[in-house]
């Protein structure tokens, strides 16, 4: 027989539901937005998840920071104000083999659609695909979106060391551009730099996972993977990382030394491709999200906890509290923009 602890560092996580602790998620009441006088719903685009059963197919073991059930994570969405969240799974099968990601995959995707199915109005999720098949995620998409309602695909900043703009993904971000579904890009752990990323400051989490995201949407600027898929809905976690901060040496080195920048493949400055992406709000400060917003444009930021790893309680206070930010611009960022993405009434 399964016991209450088993439950929680096991089904909580694949959301086996809070009717088994019906009282935990009563005692607390939804916390209700207004914009200029209007209940606004809104909507977070970065919320982690795991399902256990997939992870035990790749032996892999549940983290400690999804040991928490349903009803503790609608807790803490209520209590923060908000409606609904996106959920994805950061990628840990980019190193399996085909038939094995395949049944990976498949388990994921159907574990997602019965959790969204089962509370609509709290939950939608981002697909799991294989990326490292780059034919077999454009299936898992395109299966992903039109037979299980999910609203996009998570992937990875890279695939076990090959960039995203390389040309053998081509084919999965035509399929995502076709299928008009957001991709939420968010970073993973590579090799690379671990021995000067050792020490004090967790920098493996601090310094690299926005480094890759700036490194991952630099070379899909600078190789043409944007300039080729123009109606490609891509969302970067962290806002960006680095490269919305000095976005300004993206287009000088292209005017310092020109020969570094193909036109045949970028026949406009690096720049110009920010307005085409998306970024999530989890830049932590008003100062930060002004400027964001400022340098790739209001409209194409969108809210972001990092649930559950607690970066922040403060996500909806965040947009509400940077005061450059105009009352439609706090719609948008706080689930207007999401609600378009993600194809959900708006």
């Amino acid at each position: 027989m399964t016991t209450r602890r088993e439950v929680l560092a096991l089904g909580a996580v694949a959301f086996v539901g809070c009717s088994l602790f019906p009282h935990a998620h009563a005692q607390t009441r939804r916390r209700e937005v207004v914009v200029a006088g209007k209940r606004i719903r809104t909507i977070d685009v970065h919320a982690h998840c795991v399902i256990p059963e997939a992870l035990a197919l790749m032996q892999q073991k549940v983290a400690p920071a999804y040991a928490s059930s349903e009803a503790d994570r609608l807790v803490r969405m209520d209590a923060q104000g908000i409606d609904l969240q996106a959920l994805s799974i950061n990628p840990t099968w980019y190193h399996l083999e085909r038939d094995p990601v395949a049944k990976v995959i498949e388990l994921q995707n159907e574990k997602l659609a019965e959790i969204c199915a089962r509370k609509p109005d709290r939950f939608v999720a981002f697909a799991s695909v294989a990326l490292q098949y780059p034919d077999l995620a454009a299936q898992q998409l395109e299966h992903g979106v039109k037979k299980l309602g999910l609203r996009g695909a998570a992937i990875g900043g890279s695939v076990e060391g090959e960039e995203l703009s390389d040309p053998k993904f081509h084919g999965f971000w035509r399929k995502a551009e076709e299928l008009g579904a957001l991709i939420f890009m968010h970073p993973q752990r590579t090799p690379d730099l671990q021995n000067r990323l050792k020490g004090n400051g967790g920098l493996d989490n601090t310094i690299w996972n926005p480094l890759e995201t700036t490194l991952a949407l630099s070379h899909l600027i600078y190789e043409g993977t944007l300039e080729r898929f123009p109606g490609l809905k891509l969302c970067a976690a962290h806002g960006g990382g680095y490269l919305p901060s000095y976005a300004a040496r993206s287009d000088h080195i292209c005017l310092t030394f020109p020969a570094r920048c193909s036109g045949a493949v970028l026949p406009k400055a690096p720049t110009e491709y920010l307005k085409q992406l998306y970024f999530d709000s989890l830049v932590f400060t008003p100062e930060a999200l002004r400027h964001l917003a400022a340098q790739v444009g209001a409209s194409q930021v969108v809210m972001g906890t990092d649930d559950p790893f607690g970066w922040t309680k403060t996500s909806v206070d965040h947009i509400l509290g940077t005061p450059e930010l105009t009352e439609a611009q706090k719609i948008g960022m706080l689930g207007g923009t999401a609600a378009k993405l993600l194809g959900l009434a708006v």
